[in-house]
């Protein structure tokens, strides 16, 4: 009868103990994201606020890129529960089929346009490629957009561009004379006719967004085309190459978004804190940070983002129609060949 007692008693407590593991693991929530300047940013303006509002604790970790959410799902038991990855790379693990479906009120929020979410990811942050020149090189005249950045007379000197086609083929096809809203599906042909007019002025293909910054900072170039907040970011430094300009005009807007891979762990707290990061209020807050646009922009109406803050933002009221957003979709479809034939185009 003791005995019994006893057993029932360990049975009881194993019960109790194992209750409280898994409320454990419900109150923290594994998130990973780029690290870095970025990943501060996203803690004090929004990982700082889930936290606070559902009572969790959010445990950080870094991500190199898709490879990372492919191995996760593989092994059947991931442990992030969610994670910050480029919109190009949301789409294409969205057709592998390696996401969780997200919660349907945080896809239908109207702030978040159609072409920057889907059912399974919604972006988080807008940033754009656009170009940036040394003032010194051209004085008073500002290029105006990719025709501009081809004119190697009327603006001469060495360029730079993105070792990857993406980027490269709209701004080409731009520079050609294509109209921003006529550009989907992409007249490849036609890109890389236009690539190789420019080619033999392009000094630095740049594979990282450090690089691209670096290269116009050194004066290893005159003019680039990158990541707005690389450009932005080089510009505010002082003391370092003279300085540096940038425009938005037809500039091209792409996007990182969140995603929760397939299996995770805490799915329904990661729907919770995805639906905090996304509203309004809390996306605005972002930009005190860091030189990232909120993907809502909705954020443009809580008066927490400055005229001055949002006169240096991609997609604020002021600057989203100089650009387009760049199609995820025609380039999940045709990466691969693209990357093959551009490879191939810079060893010839």
């Amino acid at each position: 009868m003791k005995a019994t007692r006893i057993a029932g008693t360990l049975a009881a407590l194993s019960l109790l103990l194992g209750t409280g593991a898994a409320v454990a693991q419900q109150r923290t929530l594994t998130v990973s994201s780029w690290g870095g300047a970025f990943q501060k940013a996203q803690r004090e303006a929004w990982f700082n606020v889930v936290e606070k509002e559902l009572g969790i604790t959010i445990k950080e970790e870094t991500t190199s890129g898709i490879a990372d959410i492919r191995t996760q799902v593989a092994s059947g038991r991931p442990t992030w529960d969610m994670s910050t990855q480029g919109a190009y790379t949301c789409a294409l693990l969205e057709k592998e089929g390696k996401l969780e479906k997200l919660d349907p009120a945080i896809v239908a929020d109207p702030g978040v346009p159609s072409n920057l979410k889907s059912d399974y990811w919604i972006s988080q942050i807008v940033y754009s490629t656009a170009i940036g020149w040394r003032t010194q090189s051209y004085g008073d005249k500002r290029p105006q957009g990719w025709a501009a950045f081809w004119d190697t007379k009327t603006f001469p000197g060495p360029r730079s561009m993105r070792k990857h086609p993406i980027y490269n083929l709209e701004a080409a096809l731009i520079a050609d004379g294509v109209p921003m809203d006529k550009l989907y599906p992409l007249d490849v042909d036609r890109a890389f006719k236009k690539l190789a007019e420019l080619k033999p002025h392009v000094l630095v293909w740049w594979s990282s967004g450090a690089q691209s910054a670096q290269v116009l900072q050194d004066g290893e170039v005159d003019m680039v085309g990158a990541w707005n907040g690389r450009i932005q970011a080089a510009a505010a430094e002082k003391g370092r190459g003279g300085p540096l300009d940038i425009t938005f005009d037809q500039q091209m807007l792409v996007s990182d978004c969140w995603l929760v891979p397939k299996g995770a762990p805490n799915k329904d707290l990661a729907m919770k804190a995805i639906a905090i990061m996304m509203r309004a209020d809390v996306q605005a807050a972002l930009p005190k940070y860091i030189n990232y646009a909120p993907a809502n922009s909705k954020a443009y109406d809580t008066g927490l983002i400055t005229p001055e803050m949002a006169a240096k933002l991609p997609n604020s009221p002021q600057n989203v129609g100089k650009g387009f957003v760049m199609s995820v979709g025609w380039w999940v479809e045709n990466t691969d060949a693209m990357i093959k034939r551009f490879d191939a185009f810079l060893q010839q």
